[in-house]
């Protein structure tokens, strides 16, 4: 254990060194040639200390997460943590985009010449406007889309033209719809973790995703937006190869065309979807479905008049006629990971040194193995960050990852499960590919931190008288998740520190 503290440490302090050359560097390279294009180098946003109205609520929320969230995720049954998660995750983003109060925090984020509420008023007819989308993505053409138009399929933009049409035009509904959209991503996560590797991990998992630093870039980030739709079809491919219902995959199926067409970059989450695949036994069962599910969106698109593939190659050329051509690839392709340690955190980085570390041990034996939950929790963090990596390697992500990569982000923030403390006991695992029965209501059921470690076999939470291997014994005890007295309160405080400095101390952009 003291090893792999030293470890986690090594990691931690790489990340730091990792983070502080790309500043250095990247300010050298900024103010000598002005090739980066962003106001802070790495992150887009400019040296701005202030408060907001956000200000109390958002370290009042940190203080409460840091103090009770652990014993609250041991604690809750599962759908009322559910709940309790989306609402905390929503009131961190929200009260962090409020330190910059609500004109410039939220209303002004999709309202600017970039963005995607000025082009809404050239959709009056959308088949035609869908037919013509594509002679308007380069940057000499006439009428070009502005920034993030062109640089997305019409999905995105479309998402708020529709808002408009039910009568929530405006800089202001459309940050509310990203926000309330985007922080039901933690929810996903949590039931594709629980799904795949067991009930014990998500909510170990849990406080992370809710008090995650990226939420400083999720308020008002249609990305966030995004982030969501991709997590919610991977959470729901999850559920189809554990056991549920097939029509599940045709449901995932059906919101990763949906993400296709609202950014191009995450089709990446094949890989992610592939993974889960791998980690189901559920997966012939589940494919045709997914398949079918996957081809509905593009084939509205396609007989609507858009054509992805035309679209796609006219991007790659637009990316370069702008910033993206004068930015020098030898310092983005790593300065890029600088901004996913300010979006992750230190705490996350030393989780993701224990996922590598479970994987090397396991070396993908046994995954389907009941008792290998952190094995396939591990294979699922792998698979987001090969994503993440492809993204970087490919060179259409040079500066702006804060927001463009945040999809992917959200599946690396559940490494912090594996930091537990170092008298943590075991913790029970759900039967994994088995679909969970709501929890027994006990008045006797023991609190989390009463229960001694060595209190009866572990039994599935959510489960009551079924044991890790499956059996069902016919008991209804229940023992405790964790001992909230080992869970890493100093790490989540590191978390919730680093947002709200970068929230107080950057004026943060895209």
């Amino acid at each position: 254990m003291i090893r792999s503290r030293y470890r986690d440490l090594a990691a931690v302090l790489a990340a730091v060194l990792l983070v502080v050359a790309a500043v250095v560097v990247g300010r050298r390279i900024e103010d000598s040639d002005h090739t980066l294009f962003v106001g802070w180098p790495p992150l887009v946003g400019a040296w701005d200390p202030h408060v907001g109205p956000g200000t109390p609520a958002a370290v009042a929320l940190a203080v409460a997460v840091v103090a009770y969230g652990p014993g609250v995720a041991a604690r809750l049954p599962w759908r009322a943590l559910l709940w309790a998660a989306y609402g905390t995750a929503l009131a961190w983003i929200w009260s962090l985009a409020l330190i910059d109060g609500w004109q410039r925090g939220v209303v002004e984020r999709l309202t600017t010449r970039f963005e995607y509420v000025p082009a809404v008023g050239r959709f009056h007819d959308i088949h035609a406007a869908l037919q013509d989308f594509t002679h308007h993505i380069l940057l000499h053409s006439p009428d070009n889309w502005p920034a993030h138009v062109a640089g997305h399929p019409p999905g995105a933009v479309l998402t708020f033209v529709l808002l408009d049409r039910i009568g929530l035009g405006g800089g202001g509904w459309a940050g509310a719809w990203c926000i309330t959209a985007g922080a039901s991503a933690c929810v996903a996560v949590l039931v594709a973790v629980r799904a795949l590797s067991g009930e014990g991990l998500a909510r170990r998992a849990a406080p992370f995703l809710v008090l995650a630093p990226a939420a400083v870039w999720m308020g008002a980030a249609p990305d966030a937006y995004f982030a969501a739709v991709a997590a919610w079809s991977v959470a729901m491919l999850a559920l189809a190869v554990t056991g549920r219902p097939a029509v599940w995959a045709a449901g995932s199926g059906l919101l990763f065309g949906l993400t296709c067409y609202l950014s191009y970059g995450l089709t990446l989450f094949a890989l992610i979807g592939g993974a889960v695949l791998l980690l189901g036994r559920g997966r012939l069962r589940a494919l045709p479905w997914l398949v079918a599910g996957a081809a509905v969106v593009p084939t509205a698109f396609t007989l609507a008049g858009f054509d992805w593939w035309e679209a796609y190659h006219l991007l790659v050329r637009r990316y370069y006629q702008g910033a993206g051509g004068i930015r020098p690839y030898a310092y983005w392709v790593w300065a890029n990971l600088a901004c996913t340690v300010l979006l992750i955190g230190l705490a996350t980085v030393a989780g993701l040194r224990r996922a590598g570390g479970t994987l090397l041990r396991t070396r993908g034996r046994g995954l389907l193995d009941d008792d290998a939950g952190e094995a396939r929790l591990a294979v699922l963090v792998g698979a987001a960050a090969l994503a993440l990596l492809t993204a970087d390697l490919s060179g259409m992500s040079k500066a702006e990852t804060e927001r463009i990569w945040l999809p992917f982000v959200m599946w690396l923030l559940p490494a912090g499960a594996f930091l537990t403390g170092p008298r943590a006991w075991p913790v029970p695992r759900q039967a994994a590919f088995a679909p969970s029965r709501r929890p027994a209501r006990s008045p006797a059921a023991p609190r989390a931190w009463e229960a001694a470690p060595s209190a009866a076999p572990a039994e599935s939470p959510g489960t009551p008288g079924t044991t890790t291997s499956g059996r069902h014994t016919g008991s209804t005890h229940r023992t405790p998740l964790l001992d909230v007295r080992t869970l890493p309160a100093a790490a989540l405080a590191a978390q919730a520190a680093l947002a709200l400095l970068a929230n107080h101390l950057l004026l943060t952009g895209w």
